[in-house]
């Protein structure tokens, strides 16, 4: 089996620089788990929508897939270094985790872990 990382990462890319909830919303399993920037842990596909809804619309994210894994035929998981830029100059940079699930034909994201890269400890 190859790794579907690759293309939901891809997608997920294409929806955040575009700026699309609702793309960004369908990528992810009704019951997901999603930590990004704030300190909540969200729920569901309408919280995953409502945070994107309120990324500014000028963002985008270069994404490097580091590792990818495969737990039997149904899950598989990695890790991704993404910087998040905007036209102003600002940026972030972030290490990514991620677990999909098969959802039928297609892969859902089950978990999303972003973390900010600082040189502070």
């Amino acid at each position: 089996m190859s790794n579907p990382m690759h293309e939901v990462l891809k997608h997920w890319k294409a929806a955040f620089d575009g700026h699309q909830p609702d793309i960004m919303a369908d990528l992810f399993t009704p019951d997901t788990l999603f930590q990004g920037f704030g300190p909540v842990v969200l729920s569901g596909r309408d919280a995953v929508r409502g945070y994107y809804e309120a990324v500014p619309g000028d963002r985008s994210a270069d994404v490097t897939i580091l590792h990818t894994y495969t737990i039997g035929e149904q899950v598989v998981g990695g890790f991704a270094d993404v910087t998040f830029r905007d036209t102003a100059g600002w940026e972030a940079a972030v290490h990514m985790s991620l677990v999909l699930v098969r959802d039928g034909s297609s892969w859902r994201i089950r978990q999303y872990h972003v973390s900010r890269v600082t040189t502070e400890h």
